[in-house]
Parts: structure tokens; sequence; C-alpha cells
């Protein structure tokens, strides 16, 4: 798409529509110029016919209708021109009406009489019809300019097609000429797919040649002995060629010879399941269930046994328990059936690269969604594009889009720059094949030339790289620094047309393509892959739904634009750390036994910059590795929001495709007429077979003529009501652009390409445009889906609905790596917008506990989202809990009573089996015990803080319409590397861990001190009520170490003892001071005479 590196820009419902160039003096130009004339009814633009003339539909006055409407017309109106009144004339390719003159000509007849009719309510036909109309596609006599057949090629294909074929439109050397089939050509065969389908040039058309039906039909070359002589030949020849490869091997040379068969490994499945070792997963297994056991006679003994003398400490510390064994639960049977996948690369460029041909792997288009370019700096972003431009990916079928929903500026030029330099960095990095294709952090890798032995020409390349990359940082870090201030007046261009995104609440819709045009190419003259920046169009007034709408505006403009059948979206910080993270989705959504089924492939998260302690379980290993494993032997993981790959049409709230059931055996074991036990049972199922069959009739009756009534002047329909209905449905799903309907028939994607640019530029206007979603099914059943803050859980969910399966895929290399927050108020503030989200799932009515019954979610992964979204219901039995050791310790009761032996071996069986069980989930998902030690801790530091929150501020939000949010307050910092963990930034976030942690330490002092009073009998009751104490504090130890701050200073656990020590000495001191008089000490009178 040309657009002459102007930026659009635009609102459809203003009726606005311009081009603001980059190098010119005159700066806003009309859309006019790139298109033909406006249509004077409809508002749409005429068609353009090969010689650059406009379609006219008057010869008198040439008023501006396009042809459609010339169409609409003619069959429903006057049949005259609205300006001069004087009658249509019927055009070549219109059908007749009744009043036409009578016609000499016999070489539109198909046209003129409008034949085949009927073949033309193809519903993929239709859709290629809607494109070519709505877009300016040109019908003339080179349909192969387009890559769309027209209405009148269709037709001839009707009529032919009933006719078998043999050497589909090639004369065959082996057949003389007499003994030819009927030729036509191969674009007549009637196929599922829309686009592209392969014209032949019309010049080499060959017309139909008529059979005599006095010959026999072995002279045509039916069923003759040659004929099969002649396959007979082509299969032995195949065969012996087969065991040439299977038992010889095979050189290059072979892969030439186009009778070559398919090699065995292009045939075999793209990935595999890789189970867990049965070695490793059944004793897992078999302590779940004992657990089970255990928790069953734990709670037994401990509802039949209460403390009467402290009922309402034994009741809550129950309810506590029962709700963290039904939390423990649901999170643990999702991980019953735990698989890795393992995928090869090699065998999909087999089956899809083949040498000497075009790439046949399928399209992909990236999204990268940024708001404000203050908190997600622009060179990270920069970043991201440029590791997504070089990716290993064939480039014609990469379009990154860029998705600024802040319309800033500062990310309108920090993208300029990055497409100028991506000239530089796609070719280096495809040359020398590095890793990881992110300049900064590929320049921040130690390499050591001597020691690896590298090319001294790749050695002075990298060098030069490395300079011109620090060139770049230093203008994107002017642009940033020139940003800080904004001019009173607003930004303003290079060329002072005033930048439309000045107001940010309030601006049009903007698309720049950077990338991808015509004439804009690598240093070395090759091809790079589409770069092109959006930001949606902003009002007052309307609900814009943050990043979920930004997510679905981009699949709209991508669906007209390129209309790439997958998707990837990552987010603005995240980079492709591994270049063929692409084909490794790939093997999955391209595999044709079990990729019709995927809905999208999720690959983990993987962080940078982390110190290697973790402390506030970043990285959040456990749920990466071990959790997500379940999930994959289920239905398939959950979404996380980025590093994942779409199937488009499962963004558009279509059902997964149903695999048919093979046939039941027959009951074939007893005389036909002794048939009482099968008679039922064939009547159900001849009823059902009869039902189907209905429902699929009647699918498919309503789809053709959804797609027949999407835009006027393609079908005439008798029944007014029954043609307006389906295309108010379709309207009302996908919203009101025929061209994006008709983009969602195609489910190999792609679009035409003789569309003209002023068209495609206005659809994808339109479809960004603030009001496009209303009243559609947008956020509700289509695309990303609105109504909580965490819409990436929402959306995964909605598609399991639907009958679809995730596929989770961990490569050897990390295919994309980020960047967390690694200080305290950062990280409790991104877990807080996480527990929001949940809560708000909770509180609506896509609850996973209430919603989605009867449709393709299975029972486990059910679990595993009921678990999702009520974790932040914890936090209540979480604090109460981490409270009750203080409170006992304080007042001297216990939750417990006088404990047994009984009592005991309980207690002890239910500590060793949660242990084990940790173990044997470290053991087969390969987690580290420091990793699963910092995940225990953050989940009592983020309990008692951020979920806590978010389920207040989820009620507040959901019932009572409130929104409340939490400031963090930056205090100071130090410079150095990981200078950020040690910034202490001031939230009330931080109040309920700090609280608890103060009163557990209180708590052990006052129980300390008390023992050491009352003497060796209270020290046994102690220990119990210690030992919870010394859990809470010993969990929140991270927390505490947050805020003692840099590791430099005085260590924190020296602190923490010394305030501990100091007041049990000060304790023990006060008990044995030998100056005070204690009332049950007998003193005697000393005899020494001090006088």
């Amino acid at each position: 798409m040309d657009t002459k590196g102007r930026l659009v820009a635009g609102s459809h419902n203003r009726n606005e529509f311009v081009l603001i160039n980059a190098d010119e003096i005159a700066r806003v130009t009309s859309v006019k110029e790139l298109s033909g004339q406006i249509c004077q009814i409809c508002g749409d633009e005429t068609e353009i016919s090969i010689d650059g003339e406009p379609f006219v539909a008057c010869n008198e006055c040439a008023f501006p209708v396009c042809r459609p409407c010339y169409e609409y017309e003619r069959s429903e109106g006057n049949q005259a021109c609205p300006q001069c009144k004087t009658r249509y004339k019927r055009i070549k390719g219109c059908p007749r009406v009744e009043g036409d003159e009578e016609e000499d000509g016999a070489d539109d007849l198909e046209n003129e009489f409008d034949i085949a009719s009927q073949d033309r309510r193809n519903p993929h036909h239709i859709a290629a019809v809607i494109l070519s109309a709505r877009l300016n596609i040109s019908r003339g006599s080179q349909p192969h300019v387009s890559g769309i057949s027209t209405p009148a090629e269709f037709d001839a294909a009707s009529v032919a097609t009933e006719i078998p074929l043999l050497t589909y439109g090639e004369e065959d050397a082996g057949i003389s000429s007499d003994k030819h089939a009927l030729i036509i050509p191969p674009f007549m065969s009637h196929g599922k797919r829309v686009h592209s389908m392969p014209v032949p040039d019309p010049s080499m058309t060959l017309p139909p040649r008529p059979m005599d039906p006095k010959k026999d039909l072995g002279v045509y070359g039916y069923g003759t002995v040659a004929w099969k002589e002649r396959m007979e030949d082509w299969k032995k020849k195949q065969n012996e060629k087969h065991q040439v490869v299977k038992h010889e091997g095979y050189n290059g040379d072979e892969f030439d010879d186009p009778d070559l068969p398919v090699m065995d490994e292009g045939r075999q499945p793209l990935s595999r399941k890789l189970p867990i070792p049965s070695s490793k997963i059944n004793p897992y297994r078999l302590i779940i269930l004992l657990r089970l056991v255990v928790l069953a006679l734990f709670f037994h003994y401990r509802i039949l046994h209460p403390v009467n003398d402290a009922f309402f400490l034994w009741l809550l510390s129950v309810i506590c328990e029962i709700w963290f064994a039904v939390s423990w639960i649901l999170d643990q049977f999702p991980k019953w059936l735990p698989i890795e996948r393992e995928t090869y690369l090699d065998r999909l460029s087999l089956r899809y690269e083949k040498e000497g041909k075009p790439s046949e792997l399928a399209s992909v288009d990236v999204f990268v969604s940024t708001v404000d370019p203050m908190k997600e700096p622009p060179l990270i972003t920069a970043n991201t594009v440029l590791s997504i431009l070089s990716v290993d990916y064939p480039v014609d079928k990469v379009a990154c889009y860029v998705s600024d929903d802040g319309a800033a500026m500062l990310t309108f030029e920090a993208m300029s720059e990055t497409s100028e330099f991506a000239r530089k960095w796609v070719p280096f990095c495809k040359k020398f094949n590095i890793e990881p294709r992110a300049p900064e952090w590929y320049f921040a890798q130690k390499v050591d030339y001597l020691r690896d032995k590298v090319d001294p020409t790749f050695v002075r390349e990298r060098r030069a790289m490395k300079r011109e990359y620090e060139e770049f940082k230093v203008r994107i870090n002017g642009l940033v620094s020139m940003a800080q201030k904004v001019p009173e007046e607003g930004w303003t261009m290079q060329d002072g047309t005033p930048w439309p995104g000045n107001n940010v609440r309030d601006h049009p819709g903007m698309i720049q393509v950077f990338l991808g045009h015509d004439g804009v190419r690598d240093i070395e003259g090759n091809e790079l892959p589409r770069l092109i920046y959006v930001s949606r169009e902003k009002r007052p007034g309307f609900d814009h739904h943050k990043k979920a709408g930004a997510m679905n505006s981009l699949v709209r403009v991508s669906a007209i634009i390129s209309n790439a059948p997958f998707l990837l979206n990552v987010d603005c910080d995240h980079y492709i750390n591994n270049s063929k993270a692409l084909r490794e989705a790939m093997c999955f959504m391209m595999d044709p036994i079990s990729g019709k089924n995927i809905c999208y492939v999720q690959f983990p998260q993987r962080f940078d910059g982390i110190d290697r302690h973790d402390r506030y379980s970043n990285r959040n290993v456990v749920f990466f590795d071990i959790n997500m494993k379940g999930l994959d032997g289920i239905q398939g993981p959950i979404y996380v929001g980025t590093g994942c790959v779409f199937r488009r049409q499962a963004l558009y709230g279509y059902d997964a495709p149903v695999k048919k059931k093979p046939p039941r055996r027959t009951c074939n074991c007893l005389p036909k007429w002794c048939c009482c036990c099968c008679f039922r049972s064939k009547k159900k199922n001849r009823k059902s077979k009869s039902n189907d069959k209905k429902k699929n009739n009647k699918e498919v009756t309503k789809q053709i003529y959804a797609l027949e009534n999407i835009e006027e002047g393609i079908e005439d329909i008798d029944n007014e009501k029954s043609s307006l209905t389906p295309q108010i449905k379709f309207e009302k799903k996908f919203g009101q652009s025929p061209v994006f309907i008709a983009s969602t028939l195609m489910e190999d994607g792609g679009v035409p390409k003789g569309a003209t640019t002023a068209s495609l530029l206005k659809e994808a206007i339109h479809v960004i445009s603030c009001g496009y979603e209303d009243k559609s099914d947008w956020g509700k059943e289509v695309g990303w889906i609105y109504g909580s803050v965490t819409e990436d859980i929402l959306t995964g969910f909605k598609m399991h609905c639907h009958g679809w399966r995730s596929v989770y895929c961990i490569p050897k290399r990390p295919a994309f790596k980020g960047s967390a927050p690694i200080n305290l108020s950062d990280r409790l503030h991104q877990v807080l917008r996480w527990a929001l989200g949940s809560v708000e799932i909770f509180l609506s009515r896509h609850c996973p506990i209430w919603y989605g019954y009867g449709c393709g979610l299975k029972p486990l992964e059910r679990f595993s989202y009921i678990a999702s979204v009520v974790y932040p219901l914890t936090s209540i039995p979480l604090l109460i809990y981490c409270t009750l050791p203080a409170v006992c310790l304080l007042t001297g009761k216990f939750i417990v009573p006088e404990i047994s032996n009984y009592a005991s071996l309980l207690f002890m069986s239910l500590f060793v089996v949660i242990a084990v069980t940790s173990i044997l989930e470290m053991q087969w998902g390969g987690v580290g015990i420091h990793d699963w030690w910092r995940n225990e801790q953050f989940w009592v530091i983020g309990g008692v803080s951020s979920h806590l929150f978010a389920l207040f501020q989820g009620l507040l939000k959901v019932l009572a319409g409130v929104n409340t949010n939490f400031t963090v307050t930056s205090k100071g910092g130090d410079d150095g590397e990981f200078s950020e963990l040690y910034l202490f930034k001031w939230t009330s976030l931080l109040i309920p861990p700090m609280t608890l942690l103060i009163i557990n330490i209180i708590g052990v002092i006052v129980g300390i001190s008390d023992a050491i009073s009352n003497g060796y009998d209270s020290w046994g009751p102690l220990f119990g009520r210690l030992f919870f104490a010394i859990w809470v504090i010993v969990h929140l130890y991270p927390f505490l170490k947050g805020m003692m701050g840099k590791q430099d200073r005085l260590p924190t656990i020296i602190v923490v003892w010394s305030i501990l020590l100091a007041s049990i000495f000060s304790l023990l001191w006060a008990r044995v001071n030998p100056f005070v008089s204690k009332g049950d000490i007998v003193l005697e009178v000393c005899g020494l005479n001090c006088d």
C-alpha cells in the first residue's frame, strides 16, 4: 500500500480524511488525489477502469454515480440519471432490465441475461465481489491484475465445470491433440479459497471444443487403454523413486525432479507431546490422593475437637483452613495431566518452503501496544519493533502494527527513526544470523572475539553497526528530552502542520505506513516487512476500553491492510529473543492434523534485569513452568496478555471445528425381525441426523443470504424482509464495514492486490473510529473481551468456551523476553491490577463458576479459570490466619486443644505430604527450590496487601461505581546496577504487611517473656504459638528486606535479631534483677556492723 510516505488522519463520523505530507510545502491534500470521483448517492468512490478512466453511468451529463448505485437505480429505481433525468442505458457487464433497447452484440450475453445467477450465490464468490466493488478493483479485460475473478468469469466457470476435467488447462505431449479432453482454465473449479485464486492470462485461454455425440468417449481420452497405461507407468515411476529415497538415500539433485514424491520427513507431524515420565508423575498423583485423605482426617479432627475457652479463634481458624483446602483443590487438579511439547522446524521448512518456489508459510500480523512514552521509553519500544522486523520469517509474510493509544508525537517520531535504522539493522541480523535481534540486548552481551575465533568481517561490521546504534540512541534520547516540555500551542510537524494528536482525549484516527510501501528497501536492496503506525480516534463521551479497545482496533485495521490469518501480540517492552519464534508457533498452527482446532499458542514470559535473588518473585517461574504445563495437558494454557500467537478466526468469535465422530457399531447380532432392542436408538439416530441436516442447510442458507446482502446491488432478492435480517446480524456482529465483513470470510487471509490505496485507507480510518463498535459484538463476543482490566484471562476463557484449545510452547531458547518492575511498590501495584481484574470477572456474567456450561470448556479447565478469579478472596482468610498467631501469643489462648498422640501424628502427616507434593512438583516442572520459596513468600506478601485492596476496590467499583486509585511516591534511590530495586516508594499497600510484621514480632517477645515469668511448664504450649508466628515473619521477610534498603548497609537480619534479642535480654534482666524486692523471698538481717 503506497501512501507516498504520508501520515493519514481522519474521522469517519466527521467525514474527515486528509493526507499530511512529510516532504512538501503544501501539506494537506484531499483524498481525491489518490482516487476517482465520489458517488453523489452513497458517497463511495466510483470505479476506475484499466486505462485510468472513471466509471461513467450517464453519457449525457457524466453525473458521478458508482456501479452498485447505477445497477440498483436500474433494477429498483426509476432507471434515470438523478441530474439530467436521461434514461440509463445498459453498460457492458450489467444485467438487462425491462425497457432496454435491443442489442446486436453477442459478446456479453452472460451478463446481459444474467446467466448462472444461482452459481454466483456462492458465499466466497460474493465476498470477492464485495471487495471488488468496494475497493474499486478493475473489471476490465485483464482479470489477472487484481487476482479476483469477475462475475462474467464465474458464470463461464459454472457452465464449464459440469464436464469432467482431465488435463486441467494444459496440453499433454503424451496425448495427441485429437484425443484431448475438454480444456478449460483451472480457475473455473469451485473451491473454498477466495484469495488469491490462480487466474490465467486471457491471451492463453482456449475455447471449449464441442464433443461429437457419434464418437466413442474413448476417442476424447476418457477411459482409453492408453490413458490407463500412462497412469500405471506414472505410479510405477513414483514407487521406484520412493524406494530410492527410502533405502538408498538421496542427494540434492533429486529435489529438481517434479515427479519425486514428498519425503517422509515432510509428511510427519510438525510437533509432538512429551508426557512427563511415569517415574515422576505417578508418585506425584499418589501423593495428591494421599493428601486428600490426610486433609479429610485433619478436618474431621479439627471440627470434632473445638477449643471451648477460645471458641471464636477456633471457629475463625477452621473456616480459614477450609477455604485454603478448597483453593488448593482448584489449583491442584488442573496439574493432574502435565505435558511438554517439542517442535520440528526442519519439517516445517520441508512442508512449506520448497526450493525454487515461493514460501507457503502463513502470514502473521504482529501487534505492539503502547500508551505513554514517558512511562514506556521509546527506546524500549524501538528495540521491540526492530526484533520483529528482523525475525527469521519471509519478509512479505510479516506486518508490524504499532498502536499508539496516547497519540504521542514522540512515539511517532521514534517509529520514524526506527524505520530508518531498520534498513541497516535487518540485513545485518540476517547476514550473520545473530541472537537476540534487539540491538540493546545484543550489544549488551560480552563477546570474546579471540576465544570464539570470530570472522574479521563480522567484527568489522559489528563494530560499525554498534556505532550506528549508538547514534540512533542519541537521536531517540534527544527526542525524549525535547518532549519533556510541551509547547503551549502544541506540537507541530516539520512542515508546519499541527500534530493531530495534540489533544490526547480528542483527536482523529491516524495511520502511517513507514515500511512496506513501494521504493523503501534496506541498504542491500531487499524488501522489508511492513511497519505501520496506528493511533485510533478518541472523542469525549466514548468508552475506549483501554488496551482491549486498542487491540480490537488493530485487529480491524490489519484486516483491511494485510489480513494475515494469524496474529502475534506483544507488549512494547517484550522483544523477540528467539528469531524463530514465529516458526515455532506455525509448527502448531499449520499442522494439518491438529492445527485447525488451536486458537492460540502461548509462550512463557521470561525477564531481563532482575537480580539473582528475585526477591519479589518477578520471574513467576512456578506459574509458567508448573501450572501452565498442567493446563496444556487438558485444554491448553490461559492467555497471559503478551507473547501469544492467535488464529484470527478464533478472535472473530467463531466456534472451533467439530470433529466427526466415527460411526457406531450396528446391531447385527439378531435377525432383522427382532429389532426391538435397537428400534428406539435407530429412530433417535435418524431423527438427530435429520435435525443436523436441517441445521446445516439452515446455516448454509443463512450465510449465503447474509453475504448476498452485505452491500446493495449484488443480487436481487424477492423477499425484502428475509434479505434484510441476515445483513443486520452481520453488521451487529462485526460493525458496518462491508470490506471488513468480507475479510472475515477469508480463512487463509489476504486482501485483493488491485485495491486502490485511497479505498483501503478510507476503510482503515473507518474501522478505527471511536463509534465503530457501537451496537456490535466487539468486546462482547468478538475480539478482546471488555469488562475487566485483565482482558487477557477473559479473552482466552471465551475462546475455550467456543470449543477451541490452546497450546503452550517452551522453546529451548526463550521466545520473548521483557522487563519487570523489580522494586517492592511497583511490584505490588502490578499484582493489584491483576487481582482487580480477577475480582471484576468474578462479579460479572462471565464468571467461570456459572458461565459457559454446555459448551466446549472441559471441567478441569474450568477449575483453573475459577482459581484464577477467586484467588483475591483468599486475602481475607490469609490476613486472619496471619493475625491469629500474634493474638494467641498476646492472650495466651490457642486455636488447637491439648494435642494427643493421634493429633500429633495427623499434623506431622499433613506437613509431610505438603512438603512432598511441593518437592515432586519442582522435580517434574524443573523449578528450583529458591524460585519455589520466593513464590511462597510473595504469595503471603501479595495476599495480605495487593489482593486485599483489589478485593475492596473491585467491590466498590462494581457494586457502588466508585473508582479508587493508590498513588506511589518516590522517596529516593541510588545509582548503579539494580538501583531501582532499592528505590523506596511509599504506598498505602505497604500498611497491612507492615502491621502484621510488627504485631507478630511483638507477640513473639510477649510470649517468650511470659514463658520466662511463668516458669518451665509454660514453655510447652508456647512452641505451637511461636511456630505459627515465626512462619508469618519468615514469609514476610522479603517485605522487611525491601523496607530496610540497600545491601551494603547494616544487614537486615542483624537489625531484626538485634531488636528481638535486646527485648528478650531486657525482660530477662527485669526478671532476675536482684535490686527489686520480691514478696516470696525471705530476707535475713546482715550480721556485719557497717557503722
